[in-house]
């Protein structure tokens, strides 16, 4: 993402010259966020942050165990978390596909997707049969398919240094109203839950949205949402423009601003809270649950001799902290499903593939990148158990369910 991190840090350097800003709707008050939803796709996203959201997501989940029979309930419940990195998503999307052709990848309980992560997540959700749409993307496509560059000055005065129409072009391509009616059967009739995550702008919090929820809703303004959301949580702020979503509180209209996911959380499974909200509804769980994390980044620390400048400085200081984020992510996920009694189960890219990468969304290093997933996927890659650096032995530790 380091191209796409430069423009970021040009934006933020000159906007201390000051510019107008552009027209929108007035931001969801504050106290009103709780109340705000989109008119005809109501209960729709979750804010994370909110114990009441929490509470939400646990009963709509109880909700939808009415569906569940027997087999459900002895058979394992896999769950599939699909995380930020730009055009690094070329190796998630390498190795769920090397994972299909060796035949053992399950069906996923579960699934959830942050930025790059989000625009697998779906077709990873619905099964193998979009296992083509994955390799197009991330193998056969530039930069001119997914962005247009702004003139500096242009981009500047707008919300964003590129206009992000080719992406949201593509993303109509594949999600279209036979794509959305897969999500909301297998959300209906199989309990099966598909959830991106957002970052809210204005209030400065993680959105989780139920993706399956908006597809059983089925109508073109739900297929129109869908398809905004994944935007949404690909749109790397001050490099993309944000996307907009009109909310409704009593009768007034509303602008809620979202950008990338990442901008809070690199990858995500599920709120720590639910945990407890699930024991105090007594749901019924799978005894057997597993977790498999994709991580598309390196983990490895990166040495590279930083230009003494601005601009340099805050790029690489920006990339230092997206890399430590992510980690984090990972050493609180892998705490959460410690002391759930789920196994945690890690992929990322290693220290072993070298190939150069020029520009951002580069065909070349994309291939190469997806052929080095597709690889682990189709000889069965040995998922890590514990996040790098982690001391094995702590989880003894932990209580144990």
């Amino acid at each position: 993402m380091h191209s796409l991190i430069r423009l970021s840090c040009i934006l933020l350097a000159l906007s201390l010259a000051g510019c107008g800003s552009l027209q929108r709707k007035a931001a969801v008050p504050s106290q009103q966020m709780g109340q705000a939803q989109i008119a005809g796709l109501t209960g729709v996203r979750y804010m994370v942050a909110s114990q009441a959201s929490v509470d939400q997501m646990a009963m709509d989940i109880q909700a939808g165990f009415k569906v569940r029979d027997q087999k459900t309930l002895n058979s394992a419940a896999n769950y599939l978390s699909l995380s930020g990195g730009g055009d690094d998503g070329a190796y998630g999307a390498g190795l769920l596909i090397g994972w299909s052709e060796r035949g053992d990848r399950p069906q996923f309980n579960l699934v959830t997707g942050i930025s790059t992560g989000a625009l697998i997540a779906p077709f990873a959700f619905v099964g193998k049969e979009y296992d083509p749409v994955l390799r197009q993307v991330y193998t056969q496509l530039g930069p001119q398919d997914i962005f247009i560059e702004r003139g500096l000055i242009s981009g500047i005065l707008s919300d964003g240094l590129s206009d992000t129409t080719p992406l949201f072009q593509l993303i109509s391509k594949y999600v279209d109203q036979d794509f959305l009616n897969k999500v909301a059967s297998e959300y209906t009739t199989k309990n099966r839950w598909l959830l991106i995550g957002t970052t809210n702008l204005d209030a400065g919090v993680p959105v989780v949205w139920n993706m399956g929820k908006i597809a059983s809703i089925g109508t073109p303004e739900a297929l129109e949402l869908f398809r905004k959301v994944m935007l949404a949580s690909a749109s790397i702020p001050g490099a993309f423009s944000p996307v907009m979503f009109d909310f409704e509180v009593s009768g007034q209209s509303f602008h809620e601003m979202h950008v990338d996911g990442g901008a809070i959380t690199q990858v995500f499974l599920y709120p720590s809270a639910l945990s407890q909200r699930a024991k105090d509804l007594k749901l019924n769980l799978q005894k057997q649950r597993n977790a498999y994390i994709i991580r598309n980044a390196r983990l490895d620390p990166e040495w590279r001799e930083t230009e003494r400048g601005t601009l340099s400085i805050i790029q690489r200081a920006i990339a230092s902290l997206i890399q430590t984020q992510g980690l984090g992510d990972l050493y609180r996920i892998y705490h959460t499903t410690q002391l759930d009694g789920v196994s945690f189960n890690l992929a990322y890219i290693g220290p072993d593939f070298k190939f150069p990468h020029k520009t951002e969304f580069d065909t070349a290093y994309m291939q190469a990148l997806f052929d080095y997933g597709y690889k682990q996927g189709l000889s069965g890659k040995e998922w890590q158990k514990y996040p790098p650096g982690y001391k094995r032995g702590f989880d003894e530790e932990l209580p144990k369910k």
